[in-house]
């Protein structure tokens, strides 16, 4: 039987973390020499977002680790032990954290992750009133700009469609205005809402 096969069977096709029935996919919870049925687990694509620092975090949606921290999967074990770290500054998940126990390998294997910044909040791309902002996102200019090198003028109340974010930078991202890709100051866009 195949790996992901396995996996749906042992997950009845559920995020084996917070029992979600949303597209799921494996988790490979690394470090490992190769994958198997005990350090591997299928997730959501919510769950696999935040563990990947690529959402903020959202404390509500980790309360499910009351329940999967229980887990015999030791590979869902040490997701569990890891997320409740990072999530240390809530009541529930410091209590949840001394409940639970793992054994020597697993502990060893839990605290191996290049995860040196479990603290760190992740950055991420926020318009000028905060909202979380995504590729593909349309936002309106909350200020005139002036385009260097160009006689550009991108007016205050552009509407900016399909933006793409600039990796390295959460304070920039990238626009096309009148046929021409410039980049934008974060600070000075609004997220268009739907």
């Amino acid at each position: 039987m195949k790996l992901q096969e396995e996996l749906l069977q042992r997950s009845e096709n559920k995020c084996e973390l917070c029992q979600s029935g949303e597209t799921l996919k494996i988790y490979e919870v690394q470090p490992q020499t190769e994958n198997n049925v005990a350090n591997c687990l299928m997730i959501c694509d919510t769950c696999s977002a935040q563990i990947d620092k690529k959402e903020a975090m959202n404390a509500n949606h980790w309360r499910c680790l009351t329940t999967s921290m229980w887990s015999e999967v030791p590979g869902i074990q040490v997701v569990s032990w890891r997320m409740l770290n990072r999530l240390h500054n809530e009541s529930w998940a410091l209590d949840n954290l001394d409940m639970l126990y793992l054994d020597e390998e697993t502990l060893a294997w839990a605290k191996a992750a290049d995860d040196d910044d479990n603290d760190a909040v992740a950055e991420f791309h926020k318009d000028a009133n905060g909202n979380l902002l995504t590729a593909g996102d349309s936002v309106v200019l909350t200020k005139t700009l002036d385009v260097k090198g160009s006689s550009l003028s991108a007016k205050l109340g552009t509407v900016v469609k399909n933006i793409r974010l600039v990796e390295d930078n959460t304070d920039q991202i990238e626009g096309r205005i009148e046929g021409q890709v410039i980049v934008i100051l974060t600070k000075y866009v609004r997220k268009q809402s739907n």
